[in-house]
């Protein structure tokens, strides 16, 4: 598991008809605010203030094919030729991450190839990478840098 330290939050909140929404400066608009987009928020705010990764080259919310079912992935950080590098996969706090979460972001990699996969709730965050030459997906202890 990794140690994640987050940025204290500056996010702008409002209320909309009985809906919480949150400004999301990476995709430049209010989205509604649930327990999975605060975790959403939170990383990515880690990801670019406290990891320096490049904001102009993070994807947030994207619908992708898997076979016939139309899903979206949660963040995918691209690398500077603009190729998949990193597909992040996030859940609500509550919700443990288990083999299920990495079965599910494995499947989203066969469509969005990326070197490294996360999983996060913002209390747990794994990173794994494949080792072609075992097949196996190996943990690591801290997230790359950039």
């Amino acid at each position: 598991m990794i140690t994640i330290h987050f940025p204290p939050p500056d996010f702008r909140i409002s209320k909309e008809q009985d809906k919480e929404l949150i400004f999301d400066r990476y995709r430049k608009k209010y989205v509604r605010l649930t327990p999975e987009e605060w975790v959403r928020q939170n990383f990515l705010n880690y990801l670019v203030k406290s990891m320096g990764y490049p904001a102009s080259l993070i994807g947030i919310e994207k619908e992708i094919m898997l076979g016939e079912l139309k899903k979206r992935f949660d963040i995918v950080v691209y690398n500077r030729q603009m190729e998949p590098w990193m597909l992040i996969e996030c859940k609500e706090m509550n919700v443990p991450i288990s083999q299920q979460t990495l079965e599910q972001v494995v499947r989203y990699n066969m469509v969005i190839p990326a070197t490294y996969l996360v999983m996060t709730n913002g209390t747990h965050t794994f990173c794994c990478t494949h080792n072609a030459e075992s097949r196996q997906w190996l943990f690591l202890d801290a997230l790359p840098v950039f």
